[in-house]
């Protein structure tokens, strides 16, 4: 709950618009002279009548109310506070913003001047990049502690994953935004693949999508399943030190969601790899159609035995396919992946394309996707 002192609007005041500011009025558009002076709740636009150097000024004071409509953190309402203060100036009668900023943990406003970009500045980590690793198996170098790691990966997210949130609309939005936001789903395929595309024409994004709006409706029902994830734990997002430790990276796309999205993700990097292992090992010569084997095959396996043994989440077999679609998506796409040999691509989407028809992932069996 926010709830703002007028000597917090007089401080505001002062620091966007100097020392000469000075409060005068603050209360309820339409009932300031009834009520004079007085603390004001979230989400209540405010009139705001002070004086900049002997200069009188008003303005209206807004604080974005929460709601289920994709506002539900003030991250959400930030963005469209700032879109608004630097795009309403352009439009022809629309009103002037005249200040920015946001409110801290004390309920302080503070002002935000002239925003160019945001950043943010972490700490720094040791370890290198997990992906490494990856190669490193790849060149045939396969090591006990690789399975290891991956029982490690799996107990974390096994752990993180047992936090859970009872909120059905939040759920309903990470699925909404799984399929139609930008970077995900529909934006993949908008703008990460040439059209038409050499190795999946439009008609077969077409169907993707329309089959994806079924899984759509079959995932309402899992609402119960938001848990707090990492929304973006593929190799890239994972920092190794060598020893059986680990860090990690760019938490993505919401603190809430499907437990079945992080393990598809680190699923979906051992498939590539291992796909990539085998067209360099022989499947290249003509020995066979694209596969997943090997220690990457052994990877996928630990991953999956390791997390459900310690989750006992069968459940997720029945939501993840979408997730895999995604994540198929990215990794298959040559704008994110511009060096994949076609084999593989096809490989791919044969994968991302027959996951949806099972109701039930068969993890054990990952290579029934790839027929």
């Amino acid at each position: 709950m926010i709830d703002l002192k007028p000597e917090s609007v007089a401080e505001y005041l002062r620091q966007a618009y100097g020392d000469g500011a000075e409060l005068l009025d603050l209360g309820a558009i339409g009932t300031l002279d009834k009520q004079g002076i007085k603390r004001f709740g979230y989400g209540k636009p405010l009139l705001v009548r002070f004086r900049v150097d002997g200069e009188l000024r008003e303005g209206v004071l807004s604080v974005m109310r929460g709601d289920k409509y994709g506002h539900q953190f003030y991250w959400d309402r930030a963005a469209i506070l700032m879109f608004q203060y630097e795009t309403s100036a352009r439009l022809p009668r629309h009103v002037r913003p005249m200040g920015l900023g946001y409110v801290d943990g004390r309920n302080r406003l503070v002002p935000v001047f002239t925003p160019k970009e945001f950043f943010i500045l972490n700490e720094k980590l040791t370890g290198y990049d997990y992906f490494q690793d990856l190669e490193r198996i790849g060149r045939g170098d396969f090591r006990p502690a690789d399975m290891e790691q991956t029982r490690a990966f799996a107990r974390w997210l096994a752990e993180i994953h047992g936090t859970r949130k009872d909120d059905p609309d939040l759920h309903y939005r990470h699925i909404r935004n799984l399929l139609g936001a930008s970077e995900c789903i529909m934006g993949l395929i908008d703008e990460a693949f040439p059209h038409p595309c050499e190795f999946l024409p439009d008609a077969g994004f077409m169907a993707l999508e329309k089959r994806l709006i079924d899984w759509r409706w079959k995932l309402r029902s899992f609402a119960h399943r938001l848990a707090a994830v990492h929304g973006d734990f593929h190799p890239w997002n994972i920092l190794v030190d060598g020893q059986g430790g680990f860090s990690v990276l760019d938490r993505s796309r919401g603190e809430w969601g499907e437990p079945g999205g992080d393990v598809a993700t680190l699923a979906a990097n051992y498939l590539l790899f291992g796909l990539l292992h085998g067209q360099a090992h022989g499947q290249a010569h003509g020995q066979g159609a694209a596969r997943l084997d090997g220690p990457f095959l052994d990877l996928w396996r630990v991953l999956f035995e390791e997390y459900l043994e310690r989750t006992n989440d069968a459940e997720m077999l029945q939501v993840m396919a979408p997730f895999f679609v995604f994540r198929g998506l990215v990794i298959v796409s040559p704008e994110w992946y511009p060096g994949h040999p076609l084999p593989v691509r096809q490989a791919l989407v044969r994968f991302l394309t027959s996951v949806l028809e099972d109701e039930v992932f068969d993890w054990r069996h990952p290579n029934r996707y790839l027929e």
